[in-house]
């Protein structure tokens, strides 16, 4: 088999990568093991301002005009549903909150999105003693079952293996790339945390976040906003809400922990007050970087090997922008943007 390119990892990062490769006609094949879980259980939400500091998320409003036009194309393309959107409302803990909401909301950046006044309604079992913020234009993605659902599209078209890529096997030494049976021109690398097991690229710093939500049924419970708090509550419809997330260090496995469940269970005493059951926990482990940038680019010794991971915890709104930029440093030579390209860790 002979192909423009190996694409290894399919989950958003590789998604968006292979949807610029079919868009430029490009033959591919991509291999999937199904050991990174990242975007399986991400929350998939999509929010250019950071809640914590009312700040504006880097490049967010960018990365957002080029996302939202993504998942609709997708959404045709597959003929499901992907997008809820729905809007956020932050809880105020103090006067000072409030106060500082103000004084975001009347920034050029951020007025787009943060509405100018304190919402005062109640709703029941909600604690917000002194009322919310309002952010419009957010939403999220289904992302587990939009890389479902990929995946399932391109094993109709023949061009995804799902089995491990065996690095030993991959020649880069002659002027094709041969692996196997398949000769390549280039090989794209989105692993997600998996990278470190490759010998190309683990010498980059990501650092492993895990993270792990809980699904929650909570009959008195009847909100259509996603309400972030201690920690966010995000509507599933039915009365059913999925809640997190916990960031752990330490804890380099992707199985739920009790842990991470009884901090998730803790963190809800300060945020709901009414009686919930839970229906389900899931974990994944986050790729970030120590400057919170996505970690793009080509192999220092092999330039028709490269890498696209380090998306983080925004992996929706950043994966089209990235993919899109990795696309033309390989195929039009485009420099890449200093804050992303791997050079900076050279």
């Amino acid at each position: 088999m002979k192909v423009d390119y190996i694409v290894v990892g399919l989950g958003l990062a590789g998604l968006a990568f292979v949807e610029e490769l079919i868009k430029a006609d490009k033959t591919f094949v991509v291999f999937e093991n199904d050991s990174q879980t990242s975007s399986l259980v991400a929350g998939g939400v999509y929010n250019p301002v950071v809640l914590k500091r009312f700040t504006p998320v880097w490049n967010g409003d960018a990365q957002l005009q080029l996302a939202l036009p993504f998942y609709k194309n997708l959404e045709a393309k597959l003929e499901d549903t992907f997008d809820v959107k729905f809007a956020t409302k932050k809880s105020f803990k103090s006067i000072e909150d409030q106060n500082n909401w103000f004084e975001a909301s009347d920034k050029p950046m951020l007025s787009k999105y943060m509405k100018p006044t304190i919402v005062k309604e109640t709703y029941t079992g909600v604690i917000a003693d002194y009322g919310f913020g309002e952010l419009q234009g957010t939403g999220r993605i289904d992302t587990e079952k939009l890389v479902k659902s990929y995946r399932a599209y391109l094993e109709k078209e023949e061009k995804i293996l799902f089995e491990n890529f065996e690095y030993e096997q991959l020649d880069v030494e002659n002027t094709m790339i041969q692996y196997k049976n398949i000769s390549a021109a280039k090989v794209v690398f989105c692993e997600g945390y998996g990278v470190q097991q490759n010998p190309f690229f683990k010498h980059l710093p990501l650092k492993e976040a895990k993270g792990e939500l809980l699904t929650i049924h909570a009959p008195e419970l009847d909100i259509d906003f996603l309400l972030k708090s201690t920690l966010f509550v995000l509507p599933l419809g039915n009365h059913y809400y999925k809640v997190g997330a916990t960031f752990n260090w330490q804890d380099k496995t992707s199985s739920p922990s009790k842990e991470g469940r009884e901090e998730l269970i803790e963190k809800l005493t300060k945020v709901l007050t009414v009686s919930y059951t839970i229906i389900n926990q899931t974990a994944g482990i986050r790729p970030t970087v120590k400057d919170r940038r996505p970690l793009v680019g080509v192999h220092p010794n092999h330039p028709e090997l490269a890498v696209l991971n380090g998306l983080g915890t925004r992996g929706v709104m950043i994966a089209p922008t990235v993919a899109k930029s990795l696309f033309n440093r390989l195929e039009n030579n485009e420099t890449l943007d200093q804050e992303i390209d791997i050079k900076r860790f050279y």
